[in-house]
């Protein structure tokens, strides 16, 4: 599976340095995960030891749902200030009925840390919309960033449509690519912070200068207590992503028992008990 991204099992001497400060994919895995079937995909990466400890369809193709703002934070952060303020669009407001937000109003007023706080937590569909015009002045320049980042991280086999998540045939990743945006975002301190917050108070103003107090909660079970993850397993950050295509899926970032940061990856899965379900398994497996 791994000749898929030009990477063969000698690492020696051919091996592009990128690959040298990250995880080789791995797929066929030697452990056992009694629920999997549930997925359509997982994976497993020890940071620290630099090491995938598993993989399943790990180099397929997913629909990365909101865990494309993973992405979008990254992106957001190399070419944004923290401190830049952003007026809310109209365009950003109007985004697909139903789908999560962070409640903005037209007109609003927010820094770009605030905001990321609103993409990340909710995971606002208007808030990744508000940044992306907010620091590169429109979707379309943002997507272009976003795309080159990928590319730029060996993300080969993603093409990010739009800068939420919102489903489009032609917007998809694999969880191996997903693991080298993850990585990298969460050694930016910023980023780490928002991922492992697990609810923030922004106040701001409004279109006609009034002030506005709005809170945000985490989508993730693990960060707000609802679900527990195993013995010695500790919360670093996550971030779900739930579309009907995509179905449920949930990138989380823990410590191990050694105090390892570790990835683990669920995509795909046929709702949201087997999705925690599986990841509980997972972290389980790899620390045994």
């Amino acid at each position: 599976m791994t000749e898929k991204y030009g990477i063969t099992g000698d690492m020696s001497h051919k091996t592009a340095t990128f690959f040298s400060n990250v995880c080789v994919p791995k797929d066929t895995p030697e452990i056992g995960i009694k629920d999997i079937s549930h997925v359509m995909s997982a994976a497993v990466f020890n940071l620290t030891k630099n090491q995938a400890l598993y993989g399943y369809n790990s180099l397929e193709r997913v629909y990365p749902a909101s865990t494309t703002k993973i992405l979008t934070a990254l992106t957001a952060l190399k070419y944004g200030n923290l401190d830049q303020e952003i007026t809310v669009s109209d365009n950003a407001v109007n985004v697909k009925k139903g789908s999560s937000l962070a409640h903005l109003n037209k007109g609003d007023v927010l820094s770009l840390r605030q905001l990321l706080y609103g993409l990340m937590l909710p995971s606002g569909n208007d808030a990744a919309v508000a940044i992306a015009e907010g620091v590169a002045g429109s979707q379309e320049k943002f997507l272009e960033l976003m795309n080159s980042e990928a590319k730029s991280l060996g993300c080969t086999h993603s093409n990010f449509i739009t800068v939420n998540g919102l489903h489009d045939d032609n917007h998809y990743t694999t969880p191996y690519d997903i693991y080298l945006i993850a990585n990298a975002a969460i050694q930016n301190n910023d980023i780490a912070q928002v991922m492992s917050t697990t609810s923030y108070d922004a106040y701001y103003k409004d279109a006609n200068g009034q002030a506005v107090t709005n809170q945000w909660k985490s989508t993730d079970l693990f960060a707000s207590g609802d679900k527990k993850l195993p013995d010695g397993f500790t919360f670093v950050g996550g971030k779900t992503g739930t579309t009907g295509e995509a179905k449920y899926c949930l990138v989380l970032v823990t410590k191990n028992p050694e105090g390892d940061t570790i990835i683990s990856e669920v995509y795909g899965a046929d709702n949201r008990y087997n999705l925690y379900l599986v990841q509980e398994e997972l972290l389980t497996a790899v620390a045994q």
